[in-house]
């Protein structure tokens, strides 16, 4: 048998009853049996001082090394104002720095988001895809899981209730991780 795809996820809402963190944790429960998900919480990160990246944060000294470790990625993320939200995007922003010590160069990656809108976070989805094409990330392209109307996916206890949902997440962690293994990453 070979070795677990580790897998890093990353939900790009800081709000504890978010669909996105709900999301990701339903995500935890379904990754394929050739894979461990684990999650890294972006809360408390500050805001990106390109004055400040020759000597980070101890959270972001942990983020880097906690990036690095991982085989993969999966991005949960949220769409404010038809594009990824700014606590995401300073996050990827302070992991990628330094110029030369980008902690997501190389790294298969996958994206997924909720939203109580009828189109689920595809600007987003799309925004953070082109994003990933300067950090030089690799992300899988199907499936697409965007969930909408999430509140008719979750229960009020945060639980994805949807089977088709929980269909899809399965499916975009398992080609996420023959995509690590067939890119070599791991």
């Amino acid at each position: 048998m070979s070795t677990p795809i580790r897998i890093l996820g990353i939900a790009g809402s800081l709000r504890r009853e978010s669909y996105n963190r709900a999301a990701l944790r339903a995500a935890t429960k379904l990754v394929p049996e050739d894979a461990i998900l684990e999650t890294f919480e972006i809360d408390g990160i500050p805001p990106f001082n390109q004055d400040e990246e020759q000597n980070p944060p101890p959270k972001i000294i942990e983020f880097k090394r906690r990036i690095r470790e991982a085989d993969a990625i999966l991005f949960v993320t949220p769409e404010y104002n038809y594009s990824v939200p700014g606590v995401l995007k300073n996050a990827i922003d302070w992991a990628s720095r330094p110029h030369g010590d980008n902690a997501w160069n190389g790294k298969p990656a996958a994206i997924m988001g909720a939203s109580p809108s009828a189109i689920g976070t595809a600007r987003a989805q799309y925004h953070l895809r082109q994003i990933m094409v300067f950090l030089n990330m690799f992300p899988i392209n199907q499936p697409e899981v965007m969930i909408r109307d999430a509140a008719d996916r979750f229960d009020k206890e945060g639980n994805l209730t949807d089977v088709i949902t929980k269909e899809f997440i399965l499916d975009l962690l398992q080609n996420l991780v023959n995509w690590t293994r067939r890119i070599g990453s791991s």
